[in-house]
């Protein structure tokens, strides 16, 4: 009983973050941009704390969002890939064959085109990169509240999660640095894979020994239910810190042109909406079940956003524009999700009256 009332807990806790996670970003943005302005020493200090153009104090906050996450992923669950395999395919196809090209081709048109008389060239290059990075990311841990609230599938959500992180790991890389040579970015090839090695693979390995090792130990039950709950507050904690240092560095960015927040997030919002349309109503057209075509299409919206600051530091700085353009996308995702959220959830409840009638 004290077991399930901690989790209990626990999760309504995760739950009003995960709700309101925009305006924690905006608190956190308030906060950072007066650090910068008032203690300046702060993020003097820490830019000097990097190893091979990654950021330590940045490594440490990302590893403590990354791992909680990790330790949701039980990887054992791929076996279970032909229960759906349609459902698998859409996700499979849009997130990695559709989506990381939509989002280049959407971000270059209205920063390089659209918005050209208000956003400097090299500027526009690095707003692309971030962009980039983000939707060459698919989302493995949000994912897990946008699939509960549209009343998903949980195992299949899992399932598609655990498939979709095994290919990140392969193809992020190549993906990015191929729409980065063509944006006409220079991409250095060492730091991406070490922040993909930093914040992929580290966290993924150390989430699967954790499992093996507390699941040998006390059950899978009591790994699923309490202990992987006790992380939760420590991954609020560490986006937080994170946002505030990045804006603490961004502050000069943000005052002196906040235009570009908006230009910005213009292109991040159309991406959204687009691959969600595509995807859903793939599922629909393909005739799958709400707890599937609803996940499928979440998964495929939103953005392993956390992965793709993590890169972006360390690729351009804390400083850059391309860091400024992830932390735009944590800044949209949520308000954005929770409309397609109610748009499935609508979708379902008109079917249920309409079978109900019939």
């Amino acid at each position: 009983m004290a077991a399930k009332q901690v989790s209990s807990n626990q999760a309504q806790t995760m739950s009003v973050f995960q709700r309101y996670l925009s305006l924690w970003v905006v608190a956190c943005m308030a906060v950072g941009v007066g650090i910068g302005q008032w203690l300046p020493v702060v993020p003097q200090t820490l830019s000097r704390l990097e190893y091979a153009h990654v950021s330590i104090p940045m490594a440490v906050l990302i590893w403590l969002m990354v791992y909680p996450m990790m330790l949701k992923v039980d990887f054992a669950s791929v076996r279970q890939v032909g229960r759906h395999p349609k459902g698998l395919i859409v996700t499979c196809v849009m997130n990695w064959i559709v989506k990381p090209f939509t989002m280049f081709g959407i971000a270059w048109f209205f920063l390089h085109v659209v918005f050209n008389h208000w956003i400097p060239a090299p500027l526009a290059d690095e707003y692309l990169a971030g962009a980039v990075l983000l939707g060459a990311a698919p989302c493995t841990a949000m994912v897990f509240v946008w699939s509960h609230l549209c009343k998903g599938d949980a195992a299949y959500t899992l399932l598609q999660v655990a498939v979709n992180d095994l290919i990140l790991i392969v193809a992020y890389v190549p993906i990015v640095a191929l729409l980065l040579g063509v944006g006409g970015v220079r991409l250095p090839w060492a730091t991406l894979l070490l922040s993909v090695g930093l914040f992929v693979v580290v966290p993924l390995v150390a989430g699967i020994i954790t499992r093996r090792v507390i699941t040998h130990r006390h059950g899978a039950e009591y790994f699923n239910k309490v202990f992987v709950g006790k992380f939760d507050n420590i991954t609020t904690i560490g986006l937080l810190l994170t946002l505030v240092i990045l804006f603490a560095f961004q502050g000069e960015t943000l005052l002196g042109n906040p235009l570009h927040i908006v230009l910005i997030a213009v292109p991040l919002v159309l991406q959204t909406y687009l691959i969600f349309g595509l995807t859903y109503g793939w599922a629909l057209a393909w005739h799958l079940p709400h707890p599937i075509a609803a996940p499928a299409g979440m998964i495929g919206a939103s953005n392993f956003f956390e992965l793709a600051v993590a890169v972006a530091i360390s690729l351009f700085g804390l400083q850059s524009g391309a860091a400024l353009a992830t932390v735009v996308g944590v800044l949209v995702e949520v308000p954005v999700m929770l409309s397609l959220v109610n748009i499935v959830n609508r979708r379902q409840s008109l079917c249920a009256e309409t079978s109900a009638k019939n």
